[in-house]
């Protein structure tokens, strides 16, 4: 028995310690599963207590109410040895509150059960002197659930009227449930306040605010504030994305995204959240509103013009026992039909067991909000126009060879199926030019015994078709013409190639072709080029254009290998004039064409050909990782040619190539969420890097790669505004530096976490990371530039804090700057230096100090500072009471501050003021007249 405790109680700490996630739940059922074995209820107990909490925020209902009513009887029968309240395990009375929930949120419940339910719960409740709130919150919660509208409403205003106690629902929870009842009940104004309450106040809890953040986007958006309602949806989908149990806000977050013309990231939403349908079989209620609401998302899809996309996941063998059986992946529109059924039924079953039409009428409303539009663009997601619909499957033997030759000429490993599936009924030279190819394909993918059991078949219909001398050729060299040993075979070849006469230039054209490849494999790429042109040309007197194309191809490869690459253009360009050039083999050349253009640094006509690759890639059907690798190849030249929103789409659509066929995606996420930044598209690059740093993190990624993650993650925050994340995620980026043994790294950091944390008034903290950064680099002749950045900062902190040290710090930093002739940040120094002199109460050397400032910003080209400069000097000279003085620097300030209008008007502003006070009202009434009316 000591054993078994021993064990267990190392579990419950592992538990204690351990959030919410993946790992809780396993580690709760192996605590109950030893504790059973063990024979020791009290430990049971324990351990039960711990699943009821884990099951609830797992979203597991079945497993919540057996562990649950397994707890309640045993204290119930001996509540000395299993006390309701057992911390840290557990309180019995606080997972009372989620019981009747968890019932009225399945039909499978009578009315009469969760009466009983919270009957039982509110003699608990009193047994135990616990006041009323917790009981009343749950009577609430399950007459709004049923749509008992006028109960609700009276013990809403019961629970605003009573006293909080230690089983109140917390204030997070209490102010997002009343939202979503008040933005039910036609009351959105109060719901928006109350959430807004909420996020000003800092409430949260375990779901929360992201449940009510989702409450109010509809709300938001018809009270026309789009930017709070596009943040709202940013912040409560990241926040919710990674637990099933949250399946009901993912929902409000999808209907958002269709109702803002967002539909492709609508689209991404239900297809990443699909699996969630099937997680929880009890909770009926967010199966009912994820399905109606993954069908508005289906549905703005189909009328953005797409009803026949497929929904990537839908034909998963746990998703048929819902939505029945199908053949392969639903369609946009086809899936939305039957979700909406499903809804329907859903709806009937509760409203009959409610006695009420109030799941019918959510339904109604749900349907007539889904007829709103607004726009609130979200970058993340978009419907590539690359992204065109693949031609039909091939269905006659002629439509299934072209296909089949077509696919391999781009070089498309779904061309060993299409192969296999055309071969049967080709015949003639067809049936030879597929089977070749079949061989080359396989062995290509190192399926060597594949290729060696087809040769015979080969063989056998090279005779059939009069083909002696190719026949004697495979037989003699077997494999080695398809690719197998083949740089070690180069001797062999040759000398089959000198053995052959002039009169048999098919079979000439092969060796010459296998030869060119062989001299590529093995870097001779000079020698390469000569047979690579005589295969074209006797390929093409042959009337074989697509081989003399593929030879035509290689030499332009062998040319560039070689050094020439504006040769290979050349070849690239006259091939893709070609009338005859199929497209598999467009594909590639195009393809080889866009990373020319990149090399010469072209890179807007790289990019074009590159989409026209991908363009292509997709319309013939190769396979997924084909089709990311042009995508990732567009992208990467649309992001060099200074064009990050547009490869923002190509490299999700790379990503989730990737994903589809189990290749690794971080990579590209992390190029996706470092071009979404470039873009201005900063909270959906937060969504995006924060996923890549925890799989980095998941994955083991070594510190130094993590960290630069990680710093664009801060950049990230920072421009989306949410700086304390940012604060954080700039000593997170330090940390991985330090563990990386970069100095440098982590002194850059720690400016920038010194930076913030200086901005909003944390001085001690920053002063300490900023003096760490200082000395880390102080020294480092490599890194000047970052220790006057790390003193000018640490230097404004001392100011904040009255610390006489910022005057040498100021100093050295001007010294540095100066020294090296940093033009911009001397006068950024000289303007903190001017602050630090007002704060002494030296208001000439202030105003001298802040006009030297304004100068030095003229000459590095930033009038703009300039005129800030001058403004300062203006104010001090005003508040030393010397108006005259202070309106010709205003005067100058306004100049100055022409392209800069936020700055132009604050002077206009302050200079009218200064000529009114002065008697001056012409000249005060001329310069207010830049401010709006």
């Amino acid at each position: 028995m000591t054993s078994y405790a021993t064990r267990i109680r190392a579990l419950f700490d592992d538990i204690d310690r351990t959030p919410w996630g993946p790992e809780e739940p396993a580690l709760v059922a192996e605590a109950v599963a030893l504790a059973q074995e063990s024979g020791d209820e009290r430990l049971e107990y324990e351990a039960r207590l711990r699943q009821t909490s884990s099951a609830n925020m797992a979203g597991d209902t079945d497993l919540m109410l057996t562990s649950f009513a397994w707890c309640l009887a045993h204290h119930d029968a001996d509540p000395e040895r299993f006390p309701a309240v057992l911390e840290p395990a557990g309180d019995l009375l606080w997972q009372y509150k989620w019981m009747a929930g968890a019932l009225s949120n399945s039909p499978e419940f009578a009315p009469a059960q969760i009466a009983a339910v919270l009957d039982d719960m509110h003699e608990h409740y009193r047994r135990a002197g616990v006041g009323e709130s917790g009981v009343l919150m749950a009577r609430f919660e399950d007459a709004w659930s049923a749509g008992r509208v006028e109960e609700a409403t009276a013990l809403q205003r019961t629970l605003e009227a009573t006293p909080r106690d230690d089983y109140s629902h917390c204030d997070a929870c209490v102010r997002s449930q009343f939202a979503g009842f008040f933005a039910e009940t036609g009351r959105e104004d109060d719901a928006i306040r109350l959430v807004q309450e909420m996020i000003d106040g800092g409430f949260s809890c375990g779901e929360e605010p992201e449940h009510a953040l989702a409450r109010i986007l509809l709300p938001s958006l018809r009270a026309g504030m789009l930017d709070q309602a596009r943040a709202a949806h940013l912040r409560s989908y990241r926040l919710a994305k990674d637990n099933a149990a949250n399946l009901a806000i993912i929902a409000d977050n999808v209907v958002f995204c269709a109702v803002t013309g967002n539909e492709a990231r609508a689209l991404a939403l239900v297809e990443k959240h699909l699996p969630w349908l099937v997680d929880d079989g009890l909770d009926a209620a967010a199966h009912e509103t994820a399905l109606a609401s993954f069908a508005v998302g289906l549905d703005a899809v189909a009328a953005a013009g797409h009803p026949d996309t497929p929904v990537r996941g839908s034909d998963a063998d746990e998703l048929s026992t819902l939505f029945g059986a199908h053949d392969g992946a639903w369609t946009a529109a086809a899936l939305s039909s039957r979700a909406w059924e499903l809804a329907d039924a859903i709806a009937d079953a509760f409203d009959a067991r409610n006695g009420t039409d109030a799941h019918r009428l959510a339904l109604t409303r749900l349907r007539d909000a889904a007829s709103e539009r607004y726009d609130v663009p979200i970058h993340s997601h978009e419907f590539s126009a690359l992204a065109v619909s693949p031609t039909p499957s091939p269905q006659t033997p002629e439509e299934r060879v072209t296909h089949a030759l077509v696919l391999t000429g781009a070089g498309s490993s779904a061309a060993i199926d299409a192969i296999r599936a055309a071969l049967p009924d080709a015949v003639g030279e067809d049936r030879i030019a597929l089977s070749s190819h079949l061989l080359s394909a396989l062995c290509s993918y190192g399926r060597t015994d594949e290729a060696a059991a087809e040769l015979p078949a080969r063989l056998a219909a090279l005779r059939e078709e009069g083909r002696d001398v190719q026949a004697g050729l495979e037989e003699r060299l077997g494999l080695v013409l398809f690719g197998v040993d083949l740089v070690e075979s180069l001797p062999r070849l040759q000398g089959e190639l000198d053995a052959l006469g002039d009169d048999h230039p098919l079979e000439r054209a092969d060796l010459l072709s296998t030869l060119a490849i062989g001299r590529m494999w093995a870097g001779a790429h000079a020698d390469a080029v000569e047979p690579a042109r005589a295969a074209a040309a006797l390929f093409a007197q042959s009337g074989d254009a697509r081989r003399a194309h593929g030879m035509r191809l290689l030499e332009a490869d062998a040319v560039a290998a070689d050094g020439d690459t504006a040769g290979s253009a050349g070849l690239l360009d006259a091939l893709l004039h070609d009338e005859e050039l199929e497209d598999g083999r467009r594909v590639r050349v195009l393809a080889t064409r866009a990373r020319l253009h990149g090399v010469a640094e072209a890179f807007a006509e790289g990019a074009a050909a590159a989409d026209e690759a991908a363009r292509v890639a997709v319309s013939i059907g190769v396979d997924d990782a084909m089709v990311s690798e042009m995508f990732l190849l567009a992208a990467m030249l649309h992001e060099d040619d200074g064009q990050p929103a547009a490869a923002v789409s190509r490299y999700r659509v790379a990503a989730e190539r990737r994903d589809a066929v189990g290749l690794p995606s971080v990579d590209v996420r992390f190029r996706q969420g470092r071009a979404m930044l470039a873009a201005g598209y900063a909270a959906e690059a937060v969504d995006t890097l924060n996923e890549v740093l925890r799989e980095e993190s998941e994955n083991g990624v070594e510190p130094g790669s993590r960290a630069l993650t990680a710093v664009l993650l801060a950049q990230a925050l920072h421009a989306a505004e949410e700086y304390g994340n940012a604060v954080g995620a700039w000593a997170y980026a330090a940390d991985l530096r330090e563990e990386a043994e970069d100095a440098v790294g982590r002194a850059y950091a720690l400016v920038q976490q010194g930076r913030l944390l200086g901005r909003f008034g944390a001085t001690d903290d920053a002063i300490e990371v900023l003096t760490e950064a200082v000395d880390l680099v102080r020294g480092n002749e490599d890194e000047v530039g970052l220790l006057a950045d790390g003193l000018h900062v640490l230097a404004q902190a001392h100011q904040q804090r009255g610390d006489e040290e910022a005057v040498t710090l100021i100093d050295e930093a001007l010294e540095l700057g100066r020294r090296h002739e940093a033009t911009w940040f001397v006068a950024d120094v000289l303007d903190t230096r001017a602050r630090l002199l007002v704060g002494q109460g030296r208001t000439d050397a202030a105003v001298a100090t802040a006009l030297q400032a304004a100068d030095t910003f003229a000459d590095a080209g930033d009038p703009a500072s300039a005129g800030g400069s001058e403004l300062l000097a203006a104010r001090v000279l005003r508040e030393a009471e010397r108006a005259d003085d202070a309106v010709a620097l205003y005067r100058a300030a306004f100049e100055h501050a022409s392209d800069a209008e936020p700055l132009r008007q604050a002077v206009a502003l302050e200079l009218g003021d200064l000529l009114e006070a002065l008697g001056r009202h012409g000249e005060a009434a001329d310069v207010r007249a830049v401010l709006p009316a």
